[in-house]
């Protein structure tokens, strides 16, 4: 399994903070990582982008439902109550452009990845990487709303 570093942690919260905040108008605070297996509740929607090239691995950031209609809301610029495909979408399309911001940051530092379309999953799921520890951080916005960012990358 593979060890992960701040180096390799940063850009992908140095997106997911920018994002939020030019997207959503939030501005999130940094929760204490951790390591868990990726488990999701019944009520949780979720964001899959993987991602290949000189680093390889996944990302999945997490929602309840209820932050989940919040963000959509805050992006559609209306009211949301449930999450259909035309605010399914949207939260698909916050996770392409942070990952999109995260490609570019770790190009910077001389890293390139491409990303895959994102994937978008709602309800109980679990998954088992063998090939890396999921790390955890969660981001906190308003009265405990939370949305955690689940990484895990392949070592060499």
């Amino acid at each position: 399994m593979a060890s992960l570093n701040v180096e390799h942690i940063n850009p992908f919260l140095m997106a997911s903070t920018k994002i939020l905040k030019e997207m959503c108008f939030i501005d999130t605070k940094l929760g204490r990582p951790y390591i868990k297996n990726p488990n999701f509740l019944e009520n949780t929607l979720v964001i899959f982008i993987g991602f290949t090239g000189e680093m390889k691995g996944q990302v999945m950031i997490a929602f309840d439902n209820e932050v989940a209609c919040d963000i959509a809301s805050k992006m559609m610029m209306m009211p949301v109550t449930e999450m259909n495909e035309i605010s399914k979408s949207a939260i698909g399309e916050l996770g392409n452009m942070i990952m999109g911001n995260t490609a570019t940051i770790f190009s910077t530092k001389g890293i390139a990845i491409d990303i895959t379309p994102p994937t978008i999953g709602n309800g109980t799921m679990s998954f088992s990487t063998s090939f890396a520890q999921n790390i955890v951080v969660p981001l906190e916005y308003e009265e405990n709303k939370k949305i955690e960012i689940n990484i895990a990358i392949k070592g060499d």
